[in-house]
């Protein structure tokens, strides 16, 4: 079970590590349950079919979060570092993120709304914190790098924009997005209509424009697009605002855990930010993903 009470090493890509925590709960309780009904339904001599929802209940690790076991959920070395309040408050938020109903569950902007008054500690890095060695800045030499991943490492903005304005959405193939009839019939025509806004503006680097628009996208909450936010990161960049672009690279990192794009963004951005320690390592786990294609 992934660990909540987590201290980022660095003011920037605090919120976004944060969500990442969470989601990451979300994705270990519901995956395996996807997985097993499928199969389910795929064999004729299976069982009879159980919701997803219900092996939920049944799951004991689930149960501590549901139950605010906040004891049994902290990581023991920092025991004493948060108050019996911001750790209700977190494994509050955990509870609300394994709703089964994904319009149940909070959306990323309204995690960083809560999770903020909750940082701790900010200009300490987590490697001090938690005790860990730091390795060494990786050579930029040694790494195999994509054009994209040269792209972000000489911060060539409009090159990155020329590629994905030619990639499109095919890397959002295989992203699942399950929808009630009553999403489809009220709030998808608006969200296509957004995202076609967006599109349509990023193509003609407007990119105040796009960024509102794929934030309409967004906040509706009903359909995940790492594409979107891969736009809409760039389009911070675009527009000076590299915190804001960071965040959305993390989130990508969060829907799609092996897109080198990703961590090339996230080195795009933390370079933004003169963090070239962080942004090479970054650039690393971009190449290594990539080896690994």
């Amino acid at each position: 079970m992934a660990r909540i009470a987590v201290k980022s090493s660095d003011n920037s890509m605090e919120k976004a590590n944060l969500i990442q925590q969470l989601v990451v709960v979300i994705k270990n309780a519901h995956q395996p349950l996807r997985c097993a009904e499928a199969e389910a339904v795929r064999r004729n001599d299976g069982p009879p079919i159980v919701p997803a929802s219900s092996l939920l209940a049944q799951d004991p690790a689930l149960d501590l979060i549901r139950d605010r076991n906040f004891l049994m959920l902290t990581d023991s070395c920092l025991e004493g570092q948060f108050s019996d309040e911001d750790r209700t408050e977190l494994v509050r938020l955990a509870s609300r993120c394994l709703e089964y109903e994904p319009r149940e569950r909070p959306n990323p902007k309204s995690l960083v709304v809560a999770l903020t008054p909750l940082q701790k500690e900010i200009e300490v890095p987590s490697y001090v914190l938690m005790d860990f060695p730091r390795d060494d800045a990786p050579t930029l030499e040694t790494l195999s790098l994509s054009p994209l991943g040269e792209a972000c490492l000489r911060m060539d903005l409009e090159a990155i924009h020329g590629m994905f304005d030619m990639i499109g959405y095919k890397d959002d193939e295989g992203i699942s997005n399950e929808l009630s009839f009553q999403m489809w019939t009220d709030q998808m025509q608006e969200m296509l209509d957004s995202k076609k806004k967006g599109d349509s503006a990023f193509r003609h680097k407007d990119f105040v424009t796009a960024i509102e628009c794929y934030t309409q996208f967004i906040d509706v909450g009903t359909m995940v697009s790492p594409t979107v936010f891969v736009r809409r990161c760039l389009c911070y960049l675009m527009t000076d605002k590299p915190q804001q672009a960071l965040n959305d690279a993390m989130q990508v990192q969060v829907i799609s855990p092996t897109w080198p794009t990703a961590c090339y963004l996230q080195a795009a951005s933390l370079f933004a930010l003169k963090m070239e320690h962080e942004a090479r390592g970054a650039l690393k786990d971009g190449s290594s993903l990539e080896t690994k294609e």
